[in-house]
């Protein structure tokens, strides 16, 4: 494509210097930088772990899972947020594998797929957090294809050689760990499959490394932050920027399990004094309201990525806790930042100005004028998709250009706006019509409930527009009253209006838009 480039700031030479490196290396020379005793983490469960017993727990693990992997083998971690999910991670790289993150909550049918993809022989786990989630029986489907190894085991198992590995690994690292290089891969994460099976995402250690430095370079923490992350490690937004980021960097990250604890979420968050969350507009929004007057105080920024932040929430934020919402966009192919708004600059409405180091061009779409599909390149860009009908094959991107599928415009200053998915385009009377809008319009009427609008197939018009929402009497007058005296057209006003108890929402915390075009067919009566 001969389209014009736009380039960002560039990333640092010190930046620059340090992606050239293994995730493992990184660690161990964050964990001398910081010093062993330094407590770096905090579990669910209120235990807090130092560098040197992170590094102490990576080198003993990775004993036991060499005697079951073979060198350069892909290894499984299905584990919630905590500091076994980063301790299997950093094992697995201390034994010379290449750690796959798995979604527990993606369904039996979706594991399978993954494990096939990579593909996978053996994945780790825990009995413990398994009896808690209530997984056995997707644990046994899941046995015929994959072999589980526990944690526990692999604590009680370590024998003479791994408590060995233990003691003379954070010593003579280079003697207990196979040298990876920057450019192998990393960690290899998965597509929704909400569109057909999971693809695999291969990002290398320097993707992953550079995107930290990135973040880093682009929205500096303060020395005294605390970082607190609800997010799943089986997501790259969870796993990069807010577990592998304050890490790395020496910043103190507090980590829960999941997302969805509404309740004690905002208890923690007061109790631990953070001032640094990581969420989604969806899950900031239900931790203010689970919150005591002040409850979320503690904190100054706020990151929110996966899907736009509603003017409502930045302003519940600042009036009843004093703290900015920053809005964030990327994608897992890109490790995933890409963009973000600053401390102290916020743009309301855009996803701010471009990570250092990343380029990018804007390819023509038919019925949009003022915005184009946006295609990435920069030292983030994955390695490459593992399709599942050529297992185990990393595709590589044709002139390191990833298309992300948005569709989004950049203002004069280098402000990004996303204008939606290409494929949440409606094509009505020939126009093309944005899902996105849609729920901005029935969002700024209706700020106290969710919406999601969907396609389906119209006789007349080849395709219409239906808005589902959990307002329990919602007026489409009232919709079209509010867009006429606010410039949208009418074309962009769904005819259909579907009220449901509750929108789903995936464990990553966005919408599953999935499941809304089917609540959305069923309530008119058509075939899914």
């Amino acid at each position: 494509m001969d389209l014009p480039i736009l380039k960002s700031e560039s990333l640092s030479k010190r930046g620059q210097k340090r992606i050239r490196r293994s995730l493992l290396q990184a660690f161990l020379e964050s964990c001398k930088t910081q010093g062993k005793d330094t407590k770096i983490l905090t579990d669910g469960d209120g235990r807090k772990f130092t560098y040197g017993e992170l590094r102490r727990a990576a080198f003993a693990l990775s004993s036991p899972l060499r005697k079951v992997t073979a060198p350069g083998e892909t290894v499984g971690i299905l584990l919630p947020t905590g500091a076994g999910a980063v301790i299997a991670f950093l094992s697995v790289h201390a034994a010379g594998r290449t750690p796959a993150m798995l979604n527990f909550s993606a369904g039996i049918k979706n594991l399978k797929a993954a494990a096939k993809t990579a593909p996978l022989k053996t994945v780790i786990t825990a009995r413990r957090f398994i009896e808690i989630a209530g997984l056995d029986s997707l644990i046994a489907d899941l046995s015929g294809a994959v072999e589980f190894v526990y944690l526990e085991d692999m604590r009680e198992g370590l024998g003479f050689g791994g408590k060995m590995r233990a003691v003379l690994g954070p010593v003579l690292p280079g003697l207990f760990t196979p040298r990876s290089a920057p450019d192998d891969a990393g960690v290899i994460l998965f597509t929704s499959g909400t569109e057909g099976n999971p693809k695999g995402v291969v990002l290398s250690h320097s993707n992953i490394l550079a995107n930290i430095e990135q973040i880093e370079q682009h929205v500096r923490l303060e020395e005294n932050d605390i970082v607190f992350n609800p997010l799943p490690t089986f997501h790259c937004y969870g796993l990069t920027a807010g577990t592998l980021w304050p890490i790395y960097g020496g910043h103190p990250v507090v980590l829960h399990p999941s997302p969805l604890q509404t309740k004690t979420i905002a208890k923690r968050i007061f109790k631990s004094r953070s001032t640094v969350l990581f969420a989604t507009d969806t899950f900031l929004q239900q931790y203010m309201r689970a919150s005591a007057e002040g409850g979320l105080s503690s904190l100054r920024i706020a990151v929110c990525g996966a899907e736009r932040v509603r003017e409502e929430t930045r302003k519940t934020a600042a009036d009843r806790f004093s703290f900015e919402v920053l809005e964030g966009y990327g994608v897992t192919e890109c490790a995933p930042v890409l963009a973000a708004n600053q401390p102290g600059d916020i743009r309301a409405g855009t996803i701010g100005k471009m990570l250092p180091g990343i380029e990018t061009k804007l390819e023509p779409v038919e019925g949009l004028e003022d915005a184009g599909r946006l295609w990435v390149r920069g030292p983030n860009i994955m390695k490459g998709y593992i399709a599942p009908d050529n297992p185990g094959v990393v595709a590589p991107l044709e002139g390191g250009w990833h298309d992300t599928g948005d569709v989004v415009s950049v203002d004069d200053e280098g402000y990004y706006v996303i204008r939606g998915r290409i494929k949440r385009f409606a094509k009505i009377g020939g126009e093309m019509v944005s899902l996105t809008v849609v729920e901005n319009c029935a969002s700024a009427l209706w700020p106290d409930h969710m919406h999601a609008a969907a396609i389906t197939a119209d006789p007349k018009r080849g395709e219409q527009i239906v808005l589902v929402t959990d307002h329990p009497e919602p007026k489409r007058q009232e919709l079209m009253a509010w867009a006429q005296t606010h410039g949208v057209p009418e074309i962009a006003v769904p005819k259909k209006i579907v009220t449901v108890a509750a929108l789903p929402i995936l464990g990553t915390g966005k919408l599953d838009y999935a499941s809304v075009t089917a609540m959305a067919k069923d309530a008119l009566g058509l075939k899914s």
